[in-house]
């Protein structure tokens, strides 16, 4: 009688030897988010290029065009994680013996490697055309928002040879005389040594953060001396140019800010939409499941 008990109790409290784990209904359900999210993510890239625009004031900043992408992510999440952890709970089987608050952990836990497989799938196999995709939109509003500060030092090309890029646009401001006549007047290689040494004076006073009161004081005597301007008329160009100069550089820092800020903004709402993605999917699942063992009691009792 004694070895029928404990036979018993070592039968009852025995483990089940199938696992817990459905993988089929995982992979499926990853494989139908992973999709979705791709095409999703296309869609808003298109959609994102639509709001640059190389025509100047007809264009979102990139501020808006980084919170527009990201808010895009959580709906993507939205979408795709929904529909991934839908699938995972309605394809899974029916467990039997099993109580139904156990049904409902496995069901959302299903949605959540279904979700964790997908996220997986998106990064290491979609991740170069996703990144392409939205990198094109990024790089154009970027491109758009930073026009002002980057043109100035893209057209610097137009002056001496012996100038820098980035300091050639300013020195033909300096050294633009009031006659044209006196771009052909001899002596154009004296006139291009001091060309050379008014792009030395800038750059090292970029460098340097400003220009010093002697470096000024050279500059305007090097005007006068090439354009024929007074030495007051010269001064003041040398003032007018420096201040385009500051404001060019106060221009690109305010635009690699805003770009700072978006970014931040964009990855802080990006890790947002991973986590509500997980959730989705995970009660995505779990209502998946019940209406699959809804369905399934539902077909037996008319049949019987």
């Amino acid at each position: 009688m004694a070895s029928t008990v404990l036979a018993t109790e070592v039968s009852g409290s025995g483990e089940s030897s199938s696992s817990a784990v459905n993988w089929a209904p995982i992979v499926a359900g990853a494989f139908a988010a992973s999709t979705l999210t791709f095409i999703l993510m296309l869609l808003g890239s298109g959609l994102g290029l639509t709001m640059v625009s190389p025509w100047s004031n007809e264009s979102a900043t990139i501020t808006t065009f980084a919170v527009s992408t990201a808010i895009w992510l959580v709906i993507v999440q939205w979408l795709s994680s929904g529909l991934g952890g839908y699938l995972t709970g309605r394809l899974r089987t029916k467990w039997v013996g099993v109580h139904s608050d156990e049904t409902f952990f496995r069901d959302t836990a299903h949605g959540f490697m279904a979700w964790a497989l997908a996220t997986l799938l998106v990064v290491f196999v979609l991740g170069s055309a996703l990144s392409s995709a939205i990198g094109t939109g990024v790089q154009a509003a970027s491109t758009v928002a930073s026009g002002a500060a980057m043109g100035v030092s893209a057209s610097a090309t137009a002056g001496n040879g012996n100038a820098t890029d980035v300091t050639s646009y300013y020195v033909d401001a300096l050294f633009r005389p009031t006659d044209p006549a006196r771009l052909t007047a001899p002596g154009e290689q004296g006139d291009a040594a001091a060309v050379a040494q008014a792009s030395r004076i800038l750059v090292a006073s970029a460098a340097a953060g400003e220009v010093s009161a002697e470096d000024k004081a050279y500059l305007g005597q090097l005007v006068a001396a090439r354009t024929g301007l007074s030495e007051a008329d010269a001064t003041a160009r040398v003032d007018a140019v420096l201040a385009q100069i500051e404001q060019a550089k106060v221009t690109a820092q305010e635009a690699a800010d805003a770009a700072r800020k978006a970014g931040a903004t964009f990855a802080l709402v990006a890790a947002m939409s991973l986590v509500i993605g997980a959730f989705i999917a995970s009660a995505a699942a779990a209502l998946g499941g019940m209406q699959r063992d809804d369905e399934e009691n539902l077909y037996r009792t008319n049949r019987g």
